[in-house]
């Protein structure tokens, strides 16, 4: 049996150039070794499998390098570049700091760096997972750290800058790695495969790159699988039933039963994908980015953002057309809030079900979110104007007096709920009159809790109206005079409105209006003394 070699270890970047992804830190050090303006200490900090260990391999590969190229590159040829490929250059040194962590580990390697090196300009240190050093570590380290040999060099890698004490970072020069790009990871899969005679499809390498996740040695992990599986000939198919991924094919058919307002297909789809033993928040989710990736298709500008094969790239350029841009905003807002009460919810089906009804009634007609706001802001109107009586332009009236008991009227044959007797405020309304008075139009009382003078006034001209209709012609010479307001029929007012405040469940405000009475100066004028601890 050969010995296999796995893909992230036989096409390891050797040269600055051959490193995917990383321009802007392998320009940055192949500057500075031509320049000579390297730092004693470098720290390399990123993601997993971005390249951190292999660029300081590299550079100290390079820096050791007797015949450097016009690109800054090592020759491969000179004795430093031949030990160095052989794993027997005494020039470089590597630690692992995951498993040599404690204080004596780093005492060993700083007797290490008094000694010149033999072969070269410069001893490199290599510290690979810094972050897992003891404090007691760091702090043996520190001194050496700062003041190095001239011939010592250290690249420190960690995947959590964070968990390094400040009086490191202070003295080392740092670089920040990013997470490689989707299509740079799809086309360092397409060189390899091309070098191993496999034939791939663009969209498989796409989809392998998307669940690498940014990390280069993860997607050469994941192309070796696949091999395994697939043989020589890896296609999309191949790589989504491999790895268990949603196809695309299924979030457009559910786009299109939306746009269609289908749900009976949308609902049938979905009951497809659980059967095929997908997650429904996995579902949520790729729908959402399905939506977001549709939104960008709509516009050259940000086509760019789209990251997917060619193919499925036309698709979404197809469909895009298709949907408007309300359509994709209000359909992200209601994946957004299910996504979010996923978790939470106890029938995580119908929650994603009702997700999906809802998307195919967005451009039902008379089912728009507006219209509910509306129809909920007129229903809140009702209930909290519980004194206001709606009365309609005097059709069907047949007496001189509202009864009390039906306060609202019929308007055109339809009915209204009946009001509370108790708040409502019946008026006289002449039964010839074509036009009701301006009074019974309005609303006699315009806040939920009127004031004290507000029910006093109502009262006063409610008595006033009785009277003047049940006075008859001839009455006019002995109608007495209207009888003065008194105390007594203050108090019995105030008490009243008291009651009716403990009723709405305001008992604290009905309490201090019973604790002390009320004292009438005049016709217009009411004393009232509260107590004020403030005072």
């Amino acid at each position: 049996m050969d010995n296999f070699v796995v893909s992230a270890r036989k096409y390891r970047p050797a040269t600055f150039d051959t490193v995917v992804g990383q321009a802007h830190i392998t320009n940055t050090l192949k500057n500075a070794i031509k320049t000579g303006h390297l730092a004693q200490a470098f720290l390399f900090c990123g993601p997993r499998g971005v390249g951190k260990t292999t660029c300081a391999r590299i550079l100290a590969k390079t820096i050791n390098c007797t015949n450097r190229s016009s690109t800054i590159e090592a020759c491969d040829n000179c004795e430093s570049c031949r030990s160095f490929n052989e794993g027997a250059s005494l020039n470089i040194s590597e630690l692992d700091a995951a498993s040599n962590n404690s204080v004596d580990d780093i005492r060993n390697l700083v007797d290490q760096v008094r000694y010149a090196p033999q072969l070269g300009t410069h001893k490199v240190y290599i510290i690979d997972e810094v972050h897992m050093l003891s404090q007691s570590a760091f702090n043996a380290f520190l001194k050496t750290l700062e003041e190095p040999p001239k011939h010592a060099i250290f690249i420190l890698a960690t995947t959590e800058k964070h968990k390094i004490i400040p009086t490191i970072l202070s003295r080392c020069q740092i670089f920040d790695f990013n997470r490689i790009q989707i299509e740079d990871i799809a086309s360092h899969l397409a060189f390899i495969a091309k070098n191993e005679n496999i034939t791939a499809e663009t969209d498989a390498l796409h989809i392998i790159a998307q669940k690498a996740d940014g990390a280069l040695r993860d997607a050469c992990s994941i192309f070796d699988q696949i091999v395994s599986f697939a043989g020589n000939s890896i296609t999309y198919k191949a790589v989504i039933e491999n790895l268990n991924i949603l196809d695309y094919d299924y979030y457009f058919k559910v786009t299109d039963a939306v746009l269609g307002e289908n749900i009976s297909s949308a609902l049938l789809v979905f009951n497809e994908i659980l059967n095929n033993g997908f997650d429904g928040h996995n579902f949520v989710a790729g729908m959402g980015d399905h939506f977001r990736n549709l939104l960008v298709s709509k516009d050259l500008e940000t086509l760019q953002l789209l990251e997917v094969g060619n193919n499925i790239k036309d698709k979404y350029k197809e469909q895009s057309v298709k949907c408007s841009l309300s359509f994709l905003i209000k359909g992200l807002t209601i994946l957004n809030k299910t996504d979010i009460h996923y978790k939470s919810s106890k029938n995580q089906r119908l929650q994603v079900e009702l997700a999906l009804m809802q998307l195919c009634s967005i451009n039902a007609p008379g089912i728009s979110s507006t219209d509910t706001e509306k129809k909920n802001d007129l229903i809140k109107a009702g209930t909290n104007s519980k004194s206001n009586a709606t009365i309609n332009n005097g059709k069907g009236l047949s007496g001189d007096v509202v009864s009390e008991k039906s306060n609202i009227l019929p308007l055109e044959n339809k009915t209204a709920p009946e009001l509370n007797p108790k708040s409502a405020i019946t008026a006289p309304v002449p039964a010839k009159s074509g036009n009701l008075p301006a009074a019974i139009k309005k609303p006699l009382i315009k806040t939920s809790t009127p004031s004290i003078n507000q029910h006093l006034n109502i009262e006063k001209k409610a008595e006033q109206t009785k009277e003047e209709d049940t006075i008859t012609p001839g009455q006019f010479d002995s109608a007495s005079p209207q009888k003065s307001f008194t105390q007594q029929a203050l108090e019995s007012a105030w008490d009243k409105y008291a009651n009716d405040l403990k009723t709405k469940g305001r008992a604290n405000l009905s309490t201090a209006l019973l604790g002390k009475r009320p004292v009438l100066v005049n016709e217009t004028s009411i004393e009232f003394t509260i107590s004020n601890k403030a005072v």
